[in-house]
């Protein structure tokens, strides 16, 4: 199991990474582990960093920072019913909880020593969660919290420090699952919200305002672009030649349904037909060359990847729009599919980071919203983008609305501008600053 003694021996600060992966096919949990993983090395260009989550192996991963190739490995964990597994979480808690009454410190090491990711997780000088920017709900049911919460219980009874990054806190709709989160929170060395809802979140849970709880921006604003093999390079500037670019992100999730298949979001029309509609609206109207970009990978038809639903668009409209209707086949990563995105004049999505993707370019964008987090975290940004919530929407609103933030887009690019520059100092400078500062400044040298 890959954990944090490989790093290099002049490392000076040991970081863990809960809830944030690479290769998972979803880049927004990419574009959160990589902007995390920015920061820190902005902070502490030697630290070592780890991804502490779930997994069948301990891959290492190799990632581009400011010219430089980091080795970031995985301490993996499992979820699963085989309790035998060293690594298994409910294993991995029931042992935290025996040493937490074992009156020896010799034996507490001595039980350490027999568990790598029990050892990684002590050995770590700061441990900071993610929950995949908006699993720290029960939007996505109780298994899915259980899933993210357990490993962050882990840590505090193992008496390490746990700060939770810029995430979406709530709905939590029942008392279960407020139970677990306030348990935890209660529990966090810091807590950062993305949103301002999320701040208000977190002190309705903790019962009183906390002088914890800040506001952050999202993490992915960090995220570096980088373009991808030159024959897409070469594509994207002939297509520009074309005419107005407009990227459009069409989730697979809310394409087939939801999780359940039976519009579990609640959305007012039907995503399919709404999709068509801004198809027509895009080529036929106003005459634009629309980019479908995925931001979630995978070939299985039957998964909440991005691609198949691509692919069936090109597949039942491509001859209808020929010409204008474009879609980049092949595999890209989070920084090569930011760079995709960033060659756009105008930008839709109904992936949240690769919303953020396109405004942390300057690229006005418009979120197809299926949850509240939308407009938390695009709002966090100013008048530069525009949230268009598709449970409260129908197919000729959302399509008014785009209409007028077409005509505006070069105002909302003026004011991308002037901030962005901020913004992405604000997330490159998180763990310089608080309680960041302090732990990692107290690790040893």
């Amino acid at each position: 199991m890959a954990g944090l003694d490989s790093a290099p021996a002049e490392a000076s600060a040991q970081v863990l990474v809960l809830g944030a992966s690479f290769g998972s096919g979803n880049l927004g949990l990419s574009a959160l582990a990589s902007g995390t993983m920015a920061s820190v090395y902005h902070a502490a260009s030697t630290a070592r960093v780890a991804l502490l989550d779930y997994g069948v192996e301990a891959v290492v991963t190799e990632e581009q920072f400011e010219g430089r190739t980091v080795a970031v490995p995985l301490v993996n964990l499992r979820f699963s019913k085989k309790c035998w597994l060293k690594n298994n979480i409910a294993r991995l808690l029931l042992t935290a909880w025996v040493m937490k009454v074992l009156p020896c410190s010799r034996l507490r090491r001595r039980v350490l020593s027999g568990n790598a990711s029990l050892e990684a997780v002590a050995q770590a000088d700061l441990i900071t969660s993610i929950a995949g920017g908006d699993s720290f709900s029960d939007i996505y049911g109780m298994v899915r919290l259980l899933y993210v919460a357990l490993p962050q219980v882990l840590v505090l009874w193992l008496g390490k420090p746990l700060i939770l990054l810029p995430q979406t806190y709530g709905p939590f709709k029942s008392r279960a699952s407020r139970s677990i989160a306030r348990y935890i929170l209660r529990r966090a060395e810091c807590v950062y919200s993305r949103d301002q809802e999320g701040l208000k979140v977190v002190s309705d849970l903790l019962g009183r305002s906390d002088p914890r709880v800040k506001f952050g921006y999202d993490m992915g604003f960090a995220l570096e672009p980088s373009p991808p093999a030159g024959a897409v390079q070469e594509w994207l500037t002939r297509l520009k030649l074309r005419g107005q670019i407009v990227g459009f992100n069409v989730s697979g999730l809310l394409y087939m349904g939801g999780y359940r298949r039976n519009n579990m979001f609640g959305l007012k029309d039907d995503y399919p037909s709404v999709v068509r509609a801004i198809l027509d609206f895009l080529i036929g109207s106003q005459g634009c060359q629309v980019l479908l970009i995925p931001h979630v990978f995978g070939d299985e038809e039957d998964s909440e990847s991005d691609v198949p639903a691509c692919r069936r668009i090109m597949s039942e409209l491509g001859e209808t729009f020929k010409g204008a209707l474009h879609y980049p086949e092949g595999n890209f990563d989070q920084h090569e599919i930011k760079w995709v995105i960033g060659q756009c004049d105008f930008f839709l999505g109904s992936r949240m980071h690769a919303c953020i993707a396109a405004l942390s370019q300057c690229v006005p964008a418009v979120g197809l919203a299926y949850s509240r987090k939308f407009a938390g975290v695009l709002e966090s940004v100013g008048g530069g983008s525009r949230v268009l919530d598709l449970r409260e929407m129908d197919q000729h609103q959302v399509l008014t609305s785009l209409d007028a933030a077409l005509k505006d887009k070069e105002s909302l690019r003026r004011e991308l501008k002037e901030r962005m520059p901020g913004i992405r100092e604000a997330v490159l400078g998180l763990f310089s600053t608080g309680r960041f500062k302090d732990i990692m400044s107290r690790a040893p040298k």
